[in-house]
């Protein structure tokens, strides 16, 4: 089935869907009341996705995507940075950029401070324990900003994936004069798929990354150069990729 906007979940039955389906998808009014914070103050961080490094890795050779990465570990309700720490994944996950460690720098301070981005770090990784069990949970936080400087850009350059971790979140903060980006969602061991294009700030996709393989679509300016600019936070358990 092909849908042009997303079917949201009713947050009531995130925990439902994310083991029946593998995926859930959230309004981002919904988002909120997960987080325990008001949609004005997750709007709040939107500012600093002006201010990302230019992601110097690419092997395509683009210069379309700029990132911010930190780290950080959530014990039941606590949730603490870890120091500054590369990105790794094996090859297995990410054919392009597997098995490089890609270091890049970190969200910024004034950032993690805020209360809502702790809130949203740890109220998702409880819903990740709703699935899986309550454990501590090893999270990697991407900032992007997919823009269309060299005419079209590439949110996942590597193709459709997994992260190899045990849930990815990703959640749309803007999209501004730009046409593409559509998320696509394929189930790991099935023939059946969904595609939509997420466009409302704070919408989350909460995928579970052993039972779905994911995509984006590139983007297109539409006139003036635009950009899409995501949040995604992967939740693995027992240790950060690279470690074990």
């Amino acid at each position: 089935m092909s849908t042009a906007a997303p079917i949201f979940n009713d947050p009531s039955r995130l925990t439902a869907a994310l083991r029946d389906d593998g995926y859930a998808v959230l309004r981002p009014q919904d988002v909120a009341a997960l987080a325990g914070c008001t949609l004005d103050a997750l709007r709040a961080l939107e500012p600093s996705w002006n201010d990302l490094a230019l992601d110097n890795y690419l092997k395509d050779g683009g210069r379309y995507r700029r990132r911010r990465h930190s780290c950080f570990v959530q014990d039941g309700g606590e949730l603490a940075q870890t120091p500054h720490r590369a990105h790794w994944q094996p090859v297995e996950y990410n054919a392009l950029h597997g098995g490089m460690y890609r270091l890049f720098e970190p969200v910024e301070p004034a950032i993690v401070a805020q209360a809502a981005w702790h809130q949203l770090i740890v109220a998702l990784g409880n819903a990740c324990s709703q699935v899986k069990g309550a454990q501590p949970w090893f999270i990697e936080a991407h900032q992007f900003r997919i823009d269309t400087t060299d005419g079209i850009g590439r949110p996942t350059p590597e193709g459709a994936h997994r992260d190899g971790v045990d849930f990815v979140a990703v959640l749309l903060i803007g999209r501004e004069s730009i046409k593409g980006g559509e998320t696509r969602i394929f189930e790991a061991d099935g023939p059946n798929g969904k595609r939509f294009t997420l466009t409302e700030p704070w919408s989350l996709l909460l995928l579970d990354d052993a039972a779905v393989i994911h995509e984006s679509t590139p983007i297109q300016p539409v006139g003036a150069a635009g950009h899409r600019d995501t949040l995604v936070l992967t939740y693995r358990a027992a240790c950060f990729q690279g470690e074990n």
